[in-house]
Order: C-alpha cells, then sequence, then structure tokens
C-alpha cells in the first residue's frame, strides 16, 4: 500500500513538466535475448525517488529509484521464446513508457578476449578480419533466433555504467560486423538447442589479460599488485599533448593518407587508453554488463600477455575468479589455445600457460593448434573454432553425450627404449593425413630428437634409435609445429605438451 500511495502521488507530476526519463542500463535494447531458467537482472536509471514499473513475459516488477537515481529489479526465470515480445518500463515521472521490442528468451554468453575475438566475419569492416568463404557465409546469415550485442569502448581509468552498442538480429546485412567465433558459436548452438542464442561481444585487439581485470581483485593479490602500482605511476605522470601539437599530428595522418604511407602514431601515449595496461577494459567493456543474466563465457586471448610473463596463468585464474565473483555464479569459462604461427607471440610456453587454467573447475580448451597461418595472427578458419566452442557448451552445459576435446595428455611411461603415451579424450585415436609428426624424444641429456611414434589403442608408443634411454617426449612443441596431426574419432586435434611438465 506504501508503495502504491507514493506511485500514485508521483503519477501526478507527469501532468507538470517532465521532471525525468526512466532508462534502461546499456545492455537493454531491443531485439536482445534474455537468459532463460535463471533469474534476470534488469537495472538502470531515473530521478531520484522515482517508481519505476518493468514489465516483461506476464511479469511486473515495481521499485523506486535510489538518491543516486539507480534502480534494479529481478525478473524470475523465464522460459525459452522464440516469440518477439514487448518489455515495457514505466518511470511515474516519464510521460512516455520506454518500450523494446522484439524481445526474446533463450541462452546467452559473453564473448570476449582480444583481436580473434573480435575478428568480424567481413574484411570490409577490418582489414586483418574476413573468412575464406565470406560471400557464402554473409548471404546464408539468416537466423532470425540468433542475436549479437557488440559493445565499443576505449579503455578507462575507472568503471563506467554505460557502453555503445545494441542487440543486433543475424542477417545478411548485420552479419559482416559480427564477431566470427560468436556467430558461429551462437549459430551452432542455436541448431542444436532450438532456443534464441544471444552473444554479448567485448572484446578488443592486442588487449592483455589484466586489462579485463578490475582493480580490487589485482590490489588483493601481492605478485600483481606491482603492475598495477605501475600503471598508475603512469598515470600520474601523463601529460597530454598540446592542442598544437594535436594539430601538426593530423597533418601528418592526412599527409600520409595522401601519400599512401603508414600514418604516425598519436602523440603521448595515454596509459588510460592503452589495452596493454591493467583494469582498463574491465572499466569501460564489462563493468556496465555486469550483472546482466549469462550461461557463461568463451574467452579467446593470448598473443599479448603480460611482462613478467610467468604472471599470465596468474592473471588468467584471477580473471575467471573475479568474473565468477562479479556475477555471483561458477560462471563456466571455456578458452581457444593459441593457434599455431611463425613467432614467439604463439610460442608453445604460451600454450602451456594457457593450459594451466584447465586446474579450475568449470573450464575447458578448445584446441586450435592445427588451423593457425604460419604468417597471419588472425586465422581465418572461425567455423572451426567456433565449432570446438560450441561442442564444449554443448557438452558441458546441455547435457549432449558427444566429444568436446582433442586428445589430451595423462602419462608418459618409459618402457625400455621406447616411451609410452596415454590421453584422455582418445577414443578412434588416429593420424590425419599420413604417420604421426612432430613427436619427439630426450634422453637425460635434454637433447630432443624427432620420433618414430605409432598408435597402440589409447596411447602412442614413441622412440629414435639414437635416444636408447629416453627421459622425456613431447608433442607439436613448436610455435609452428607443421604437420601436428594427432587427432581423436571427433576429428579434435591433440593439445601440445611436454612430459616433464607433469
Amino acid at each position: 500500500m506504501k508503495f502504491l500511495l507514493r506511485f500514485a502521488l508521483a503519477l501526478v507530476a507527469v501532468t507538470s513538466p517532465l521532471l525525468a526519463e526512466v532508462k534502461l542500463a546499456s545492455p537493454f535494447t531491443s531485439h536482445m535475448v534474455l537468459q532463460r531458467e535463471m533469474p534476470v537482472p534488469i537495472w538502470g536509471t531515473a530521478a531520484p525517488g522515482e517508481a519505476v514499473i518493468v514489465k516483461f513475459a506476464g511479469q511486473k516488477k515495481t521499485t523506486v529509484a535510489g538518491a543516486d537515481g539507480k534502480w534494479r529489479v529481478t525478473l524470475d526465470a523465464l522460459e525459452a521464446s522464440s516469440e518477439g515480445r514487448s518489455f515495457v518500463v514505466f518511470g511515474a515521472l516519464t510521460a512516455t513508457p520506454l518500450q523494446l521490442d522484439d524481445v526474446l528468451v533463450g541462452e546467452v554468453w559473453l564473448a570476449s578476449g582480444q583481436s580473434n575475438m573480435v575478428f568480424p566475419i567481413s574484411k570490409a569492416h577490418a582489414p586483418f578480419a574476413g573468412l575464406t568463404n565470406e560471400a557464402e557465409e554473409i548471404a546464408a546469415a539468416n537466423h532470425p533466433l540468433v542475436r549479437m550485442f557488440t559493445g565499443k569502448a576505449d579503455g578507462t581509468y575507472t568503471p563506467q555504467e554505460t557502453v555503445q552498442g545494441e542487440w543486433l538480429v543475424a542477417t545478411p546485412a548485420n552479419a559482416p560486423d559480427f564477431s566470427a567465433i560468436g556467430y558461429f558459436f551462437a549459430r551452432d548452438l542455436q541448431k542444436e538447442l532450438n532456443v534464441p542464442v544471444g552473444v554479448i561481444t567485448m572484446a578488443f585487439g592486442a588487449s592483455c589479460v589484466h586489462a579485463w581485470i578490475r582493480r580490487e581483485a589485482i590490489e588483493a593479490d601481492p605478485q600483481l599488485k606491482p603492475v598495477l602500482d605501475q600503471f598508475d605511476a603512469q598515470v600520474k605522470s601523463f601529460v597530454p599533448p598540446t592542442a598544437q601539437q594535436l594539430a601538426d599530428w593530423q597533418k601528418a595522418v592526412n599527409a600520409a593518407k595522401a601519400a599512401h604511407k603508414k600514418p604516425p602514431g598519436k602523440p603521448g601515449n595515454n596509459p588510460v587508453t592503452n589495452q596493454h595496461n591493467p583494469t582498463v577494459l574491465y572499466n569501460s567493456l564489462i563493468a556496465p554488463i555486469v550483472p546482466y543474466a549469462i550461461r557463461g563465457v568463451i574467452w579467446y586471448q593470448g598473443e599479448s600477455i603480460t611482462d613478467p610473463k610467468p604472471l599470465f596463468p596468474i592473471f588468467t585464474a584471477t580473471l575467471i575468479s573475479d568474473w565468477r565473483k562479479l556475477w555471483g555464479s561458477d560462471l563456466p569459462f571455456y578458452f581457444c589455445q593459441l593457434a599455431a604461427l611463425q613467432n614467439p607471440s604463439n610460442s608453445p610456453q604460451v600454450r602451456e600457460w594457457q593450459a594451466e587454467a584447465l586446474k579450475i573447475p568449470g573450464t575447458a580448451m578448445a584446441v586450435t593448434i592445427d588451423i593457425g597461418d604460419p604468417k597471419n595472427v588472425h586465422p581465418k578458419n572461425k567455423q572451426a573454432v567456433g565449432d570446438r566452442l560450441s561442442r564444449i557448451a554443448l557438452a558441458k552445459n546441455y547435457d549432449r553425450k558427444i566429444e568436446f576435446s582433442g586428445p589430451q595428455f595423462e602419462s608418459a611411461t618409459i618402457d625400455g627404449s621406447t616411451i609410452r603415451v596415454k590421453f584422455t579424450h582418445a577414443d578412434g585415436l588416429t593420424a590425419k593425413d599420413g604417420p604421426l609428426k612432430t613427436f619427439e624424444i630426450a634422453g637425460i641429456d635434454g637433447n630432443y630428437l624427432p620420433a618414430e611414434a605409432t598408435i597402440s589403442g589409447d596411447a602412442v608408443i614413441v622412440k629414435n634409435s639414437a635416444v636408447t634411454s629416453p627421459v622425456t617426449v613431447r608433442y607439436a612443441w613448436a610455435n609452428y609445429p607443421e604437420g601436428c596431426n594427432l587427432i581423436n574419432g571427433a576429428g579434435l586435434p591433440a593439445a601440445p605438451f611436454r612430459s616433464d611438465k607433469h
């Protein structure tokens, strides 16, 4: 009764000049997908003390904006629905209700990381992007139950409340801008689950993992805090370029473009907008969408790692645990291991650091060692990446009885002059396109030599006649391990490994 009285009194205000306008937070736009089968937080802003009503799918939730103008309600768990329905928000001081159209209910995933996750379907929308069959995929992108929200923002020093973006339906007109991995992941899930699937893409090229972690989580770890302290010192000492410097730079950029030359970098490297620095992308891209209800996270990052490099696994573990705290649940976190590339950025050591995240419950890894490009950090075969991530989700979250991983190293047993390497996920273990390649064996001297490798059930027998007393074995242990070809019956590739790490 008290709330209704306040609401009735506030309604009188609409007969006088408009005093406020109720607003929804950035992730809520027409064509959005809401997560099924779990509580769905809805939030926004209004005038302090303004009464707010949210109506959707037969539910009606009421609240009052706080002194800071913020409000939040939580919808009860929703059933999946492919029917586009209206989502309406009323504000007691807002003359016209806020209405979103074509709202669906299904599965929602967050796609994040760096450029290989940003990588759009069309090269016309990013010079590093585009698929080998781009035109075919765009023409076929007619999936009304697949939706994507793509956030756009530079780094910021403090957490933001809004981010630019809107939900778009998968059509030939919209798909060229979609994250290719996010789109193929959603398309494959939707086909199998037969419910709407939405992906929130929050990714930024060349970003480091610690750029995606909030300040409080980094400060709490003495191993990580020095990286944050260094960043804070850079921010404090940064001197912005003068207006004249910017004008001279713009002239130089225009001249370079006219001469078809590479333009000069902008004067003054503002540490806040540098995606290699801690917290800046959490602040601008993640903070505005917490706690939008999602099923889980898909992640592709690693080409840009932190210094000192051994901190990378610690930062990754911190990211996972802190995002789970932010969302208040044990979010599934499925990540891509780096593809093959003739560059130290994609070294076997980095892939090993990535794989350490598998020790964390609720994680899984999509191996991409077989679909790299020797010269291009952005391989074009994103369909396979989307397929491997969707397999993981289908098996782990949706109870589909399918293989979701390639062979994973389990143990290495020395037997005379041979080493027997046993694998998990080894049903139908086989070599693709000829004899097994890129296995190496070493003795006590640690000198690795190419090995003869043969399959025996769920294991591989490795030997080299020059190594009579073998000690260790490794597989695909190179930046670009050309020809690595161990797969299982599902056609999924084995992950690189070295036995002396385990």
